[in-house]
C-alpha cells in the first residue's frame, strides 16, 4: 500500500480542512449512498464505498484512504478480521458504524481494543433518517479519526443539533458546594481514544480508590458492555449509571450512552441523577454537565480529570470545577489518541497539571488525599 497519511490535519473546529479521503466500507447500499451523500457536502471531503472489505482492499490498492468508515457485519470477510488485517499492514485511523446489540457490541468493543478511535452507533430500522440527523456526530467523527495518533496493536487479536452549553441542561449556581463532607470524588471526561485510556487508569486503582464518575463519548447500549468489561478487568467495582446510584469509594459509574449525568448531594450522602435533555457541547452524555455538577455539590471535595478526545466538551466544566477549588489534570498530548478537549481546558487556565496518561492514576490519589498502592495495567 502506500505510504502514510500526510501530517497537517487542522482542529476539525479551526480552520478549513485539507482535502480528506474517506473510504465507507457497508453491504447496505443505502448506507453507502447516505454516507456518500452528507460526507461529500464537507469541504475537501472525498469520499469512495466499497459493499465488503474484498472489495475496499482493491481499492486501496489504487488510493489509501485517510478514514475508514467500517460496518462489523459483513460478507467474505467481517469487520474485526478487515480492522486486525489494516491495524498490522498499515495502520489507518478507523471509525466503526454498525447496530450494537447483542454479539454486536461485544464486537464494538474488540474493534476498540483493536485500533478502531470512533464509534458511531445504526439502527436495524429507520437508517436513512438516523443518518441524517446524526450528520454532525458522523462529521465529528471523521474528523477526530483523520487526526488521531494510532496506538500500535503488537499482538493484538480478534477475540444537526445547535451548539448549547451546560445551562441547557444544569443551571449554573453562585452558591457555593455544600461545606462538611469529607468524601473524595474523582470526575473523568473523554472521547476520541478514551476506551482505552481509561482502561489504564481504571485498571492501575486498588479496591478501596476514591469514587469515580465518569463521561465517556459513546453510543447508547454501548456503555453498560463497556463498564461490564471493565468491571471483570479492574479491583475497583464499575458499572453503567442508573437513577439514584451511591457515589462511593471503590465504585465507577459510567455516564449511560445518550443521557447526561448529574451529582446530587443530601447531607454527606453523595448520589447520580441521570438525565435526558439537548445536547451540550455537542455530546450527550457531555462532560460539561457532569463537571459542573461536581462543581456545585463536591466543591473542594473533587478532582476533575480530561483525558483524549476531539473537541472542547468538558474544558469550560473543569474551569468551573477549578473556580469551586477543586484539583484539575490534563492528560498531555504526547500521550493522547487526540489532543483537542485537554488542549481547550489548558487553554481556558481550567487545568492545574498536565500528566501523561500512564502517571494520572497517582496524581488523581494524590489530589483526592489518598494513599493508595496502584498497579499496572493488565493484559
Amino acid at each position: 500500500m502506500p505510504g502514510p497519511i500526510g501530517s497537517g490535519v487542522p482542529d476539525p473546529f479551526g480552520d478549513p480542512p485539507r482535502a480528506l479521503n474517506v473510504l465507507v466500507v457497508d453491504d447496505s447500499a443505502v448506507v453507502r449512498q447516505v454516507m456518500t451523500s452528507l460526507l461529500s457536502q464537507e469541504p475537501g471531503f472525498h469520499v469512495t464505498t466499497a459493499p465488503d472489505p474484498i472489495i475496499a482492499i482493491e481499492k486501496m490498492k489504487r488510493a489509501r484512504p485517510d478514514v475508514i468508515v467500517l460496518d462489523l457485519e459483513m460478507p467474505r470477510m467481517d469487520g474485526l478480521t478487515f480492522l486486525h488485517k489494516i491495524m498490522t499492514e498499515d495502520p489507518i485511523p478507523v471509525v466503526i458504524c454498525s447496530s450494537f446489540t447483542g454479539a454486536g457490541t461485544e464486537a464494538a468493543l474488540l474493534a476498540m481494543e483493536g485500533g478502531a478511535v470512533e464509534i458511531v452507533t445504526k439502527p436495524k430500522v429507520g437508517l436513512r433518517e438516523f443518518l441524517h440527523e446524526s450528520a454532525v456526530l458522523l462529521v465529528d467523527a471523521v474528523r477526530g479519526a483523520a487526526r488521531a495518533r494510532l496506538r500500535p496493536q503488537v499482538g493484538w487479536q480478534r477475540p444537526v443539533q445547535r451548539r448549547l452549553n451546560a445551562d441547557a441542561v444544569l443551571p449554573p449556581s453562585r452558591k457555593q458546594a455544600p461545606s462538611g463532607a469529607t468524601e473524595r470524588i474523582v470526575a473523568i471526561g473523554a472521547s476520541t481514544g478514551g476506551t482505552e485510556a481509561l482502561r489504564d487508569v481504571l485498571e492501575a486503582l486498588p479496591h478501596d480508590a476514591p469514587a469515580l464518575l465518569i463521561v465517556q463519548h459513546m453510543p447508547e447500549r454501548f456503555t453498560r458492555a463497556f463498564a461490564d468489561r471493565l468491571n471483570r478487568s479492574c479491583r475497583i467495582e464499575v458499572k453503567e449509571a442508573e437513577p439514584g446510584d451511591d457515589v462511593a469509594a471503590g465504585r465507577a459509574l459510567i455516564a449511560p450512552g445518550n443521557r447526561h449525568m448529574i451529582l446530587n448531594r443530601r447531607g454527606a450522602r453523595y448520589t447520580v441523577e441521570i438525565s435526558d435533555g439537548p445536547l451540550v457541547s455537542r455530546h450527550r452524555p457531555s462532560v460539561d454537565v457532569l463537571f459542573r455538577s461536581v462543581a456545585q455539590k463536591a466543591g473542594p471535595n473533587a478532582v476533575g480529570v480530561i483525558l483524549t478526545g476531539m473537541g472542547d466538551d468538558g474544558a469550560e466544566g473543569l474551569l468551573e470545577m477549578k473556580r469551586a477549588g477543586a484539583a484539575t489534570i490534563a492528560q498531555d498530548e504526547a500521550t493522547c489518541v487526540v489532543f483537542g478537549m485537554p488542549k481547550e481546558a489548558i487553554a481556558r487556565g481550567a487545568v492545574d497539571e498536565v500528566l501523561p496518561l500512564g502517571q494520572i492514576p497517582a496524581a488523581m490519589a494524590k489530589r483526592a488525599g489518598a494513599s493508595l498502592l496502584l498497579r499496572g495495567r493488565t493484559g
